[in-house]
Order: C-alpha cells, then structure tokens, then sequence
C-alpha cells in the first residue's frame, strides 16, 4: 500500500483573468492559474523544480492597479485581482524582450521561441548585423556534456540548481558584469578542473540548449538529430536502491539522452552522474 501525503487544505481564491473568473488554491501564481485556465502565457526563466528567478521577463501580465507590468511567474494570485494577459502593453513588452534575446543570443534550440516570434511579430533582426553577440565556440571539454555560451539567456537556473536548491555543489556562478556578464565554473577553469561532479541536473533545467548532452550535440552537429522519430521509456535507474526514475530517449535503437520526470516525488527531475549518462554498457556493441 502507498501512502500519498495530502498535506494541509489550501483555501481558495478568486479573481478574474481576462474577464473570466478564476479560482486557485492560496499561494498560486498567476502563471499557474494561466495554466490552470488554458492560457498560453510565454515563459523561458520559469522552471518547475525551481524558485522563480524573474529573469527573461516573457511572462509579464498586467495587474489592475500595478504600476508595472508583473512577472506572472513570481507573482502570487490575491483575493480579488483583476489580470489582464493579452493587453497591448503586454503584448509590446513580450515583443521587445524577444527581439533583445533572439538579436544577441542563438535561440535555434530553444523550444516554441520560433512561435512565439511569430505570434508577437518580433523582429530581432531589425537591430542590424552589429547586434552585439558573444560569438563563442561551444565549450566541449568533457565527454558528457557541452557547454555554449552562445545560447545562453543568463536565466540563473543551472546556477540555482547546482547550487541551495538541489545540488549544493556550487561549481556555477556568474562572472563579469553588463554585457560580460556569464554563466562560469570556479575561475572560469575548464569543467574537469571545477567542483562539478557531472549530475546533469543543470542541463535538465537549461530552457535554451546552452547545455547539452554530448551525445545531442554531436547529432545537431552531424544534422541527424531527430527528436520526431525518438521514444520515450520511463523506467527505474538500477545502480542502486533510491528508485529513481529514469526517461529513455531512444533513437536509431540508441539511448541519446536521459532525463527524470519532475513530477517523480524522488528525483523531481534530478539524477546523479551514474543515472544521467551511465547507459553506455547498454548498447556496447563492440
């Protein structure tokens, strides 16, 4: 028998989004009654698994009687609110923060960036070919995973997740400051020499593919990297006796890539270096 901890009742709240009622439980965000509602509301930064770290700026709202438009991530729902999503302010500052991104950052890998510049009508290009970029070859330093800075947004979530939320092994931090500002080991050293111990749990939070497995990369680079024509196998990770579970991105009767559901109340998403990439022996044909 399984015992599925409830945890205490949450009274709930009603207030209005675009007009219609809704209701979520005490300590939602509006992000999540969007959700909740159907609402397509666009968001890079925001990770399930993490705090809100109000840093890409895609998911403001307006709130009646705000000042600013608010980041819908990070703002609790209250008794009362009116919400409004699809305002033209809205609209405008989504579009502007696309532009900034998608002109300065390689957003090729980034999952529905394309829709969503069509659906704002975003034109990055109208920066001109002197917007600034970092220009950066990928980093490939390990046989494991590959770091490129040149999609990096700066979201602080790999930051986060190797550090207090989940890791604590703190091998990531920012270094520099504006524009030079990026995500570096320990004195920006190469990532064998750092405090990674290669879990991964970073690359699973990454919402734009600056950090890939290498297997991945070296598919994009070969031009046969098919996510279409991939499976997906939740099993258990046999190395030892958590029970974490593992997903098995299979393609060409390989094993790709590994991640975690983070609805799985072990891992939530997390995994150790063994469960992460230890599958070689599987599809050792040699």
């Amino acid at each position: 028998m399984t015992v599925t901890p409830l945890g205490i009742p949450r009274r709930l709240l009603e207030f209005t989004i675009d007009g219609e009622e809704a209701r979520v439980p005490e300590g939602s965000t509006i992000l999540d009654a969007c959700r909740a509602a159907g609402k397509d509301i666009p968001t890079l930064c925001e990770g399930d698994t993490l705090r809100p770290k109000n840093a890409c700026r895609v998911c403001v709202v307006e709130v009646e009687g705000a000042r600013t438009l608010v980041p819908a991530c990070s703002r609790r729902a209250e008794p009362g609110m009116v919400v409004r999503t699809d305002t033209e302010r809205a609209r405008h500052s989504r579009k502007i923060v696309l532009e900034l991104l998608a002109s300065s950052v390689d957003l090729s890998t980034t999952p529905l960036v394309a829709e969503w510049l069509k659906e704002y009508e975003a034109k990055p290009d109208r920066f001109g070919p002197d917007a600034a970029r970092l220009n950066e070859e990928p980093k490939i330093d390990n046989d494991l995973y590959v770091r490129d800075y040149d999609k990096c947004i700066l979201c602080y979530k790999c930051v986060d997740a190797c550090g207090d939320q989940w890791q604590n092994s703190f091998a990531i931090s920012v270094t520099g400051r504006g524009f030079d500002a990026r995500i570096a080991v320990e004195h920006d050293a190469p990532l064998t020499d750092s405090a990674c111990v290669y879990c991964g749990n970073c690359i699973e939070v990454c919402p734009t593919g600056a950090l890939s497995f290498k297997s991945e990369f070296d598919r994009r680079e070969a031009g046969n990297w098919d996510e279409t024509s991939q499976t997906r196998t939740t099993t258990v990770c046999a190395y030892c006796g958590v029970g974490c579970n593992l997903t098995l991105h299979v393609q060409d009767n390989e094993i790709v890539k590994v991640t975690s559901p983070h609805d799985n109340p072990v891992t939530h998403g997390n995994l150790c270096i063994k469960g992460r990439f230890g599958y070689q022996h599987v599809q050792n044909r040699g």
